[in-house]
């Protein structure tokens, strides 16, 4: 069974952990992952775009000549889309660019980039944060004392307030509910940081 350093918030070690061979010994599928973050990177598109078609622009109610007779070609509207202030053909709408992968497939994904991290090395199990006050120089300190000096993602339990305001001015840390884990953050940051409490919870979903 895998198992990883348990480490205080002061930086000290306080043992082991084990890891579910399930989650963090498989291996990593990169097809999956590439499929969780192309779907979550649509997700995240506006799609607000928009122009003005034939019937969105103004003007051009009139027909700007007669049919016939004046040997130029037959025009019905000076706001047809040859003509320049025109409408616009086929342009894009305001759309949803989002969409889902199979349920199997997503989570084999989180599994992947999980086990990634271990292997890597870039997982830090810490067995709480703690803070009276919400305050950013001690969530600072606390990252200092594991040696983090990356991006890094901290992963906390359901109800840590303290901690995840006191990280909201670090701009290199970024903080998450353990049931709010997901493929494009685990991918995007160097460490990732899990509370022993985070961590069991995202055990018990995936295992």
């Amino acid at each position: 069974m895998a198992n990883v350093t348990l480490f205080k918030q002061d930086g000290t070690e306080n043992g082991t952990v084990d890891l579910n061979d399930t989650i963090w010994a498989i291996e990593p599928n990169e097809n999956a992952v590439f499929d969780a973050v192309l779907m979550q990177r649509a997700s995240l598109r506006q799609g607000t775009h928009a122009v003005k078609n034939r019937s969105a622009v103004s003007g051009g109610g009139k027909k700007p000549w007669r049919q016939k007779g004046t040997g130029r070609a037959r025009q019905g509207s000076i706001r047809s889309p040859q003509w320049r202030g025109g409408g616009i053909v086929f342009g894009p709408t305001p759309r949803s660019y989002s969409y889902r992968i199979n349920k199997k497939v997503s989570r084999l994904a989180i599994k992947s980039v999980l086990a990634q991290k271990l292997a890597d090395k870039d997982l830090i199990v810490v067995d709480g944060l703690a803070f009276d006050q919400p305050k950013t120089k001690d969530f600072a300190a606390a990252l200092a004392a594991l040696k983090v000096n990356e991006k890094a993602l901290v992963v906390l339990e359901d109800g840590n307030d303290n901690a995840a305001l006191a990280a909201r001015n670090l701009p290199n840390v970024k903080t998450i509910a353990a049931d709010g884990i997901n493929v494009l953050d685990v991918v995007d940051y160097n460490k990732l940081i899990l509370t022993q409490s985070a961590l069991q919870k995202i055990e018990e979903v995936l295992a």
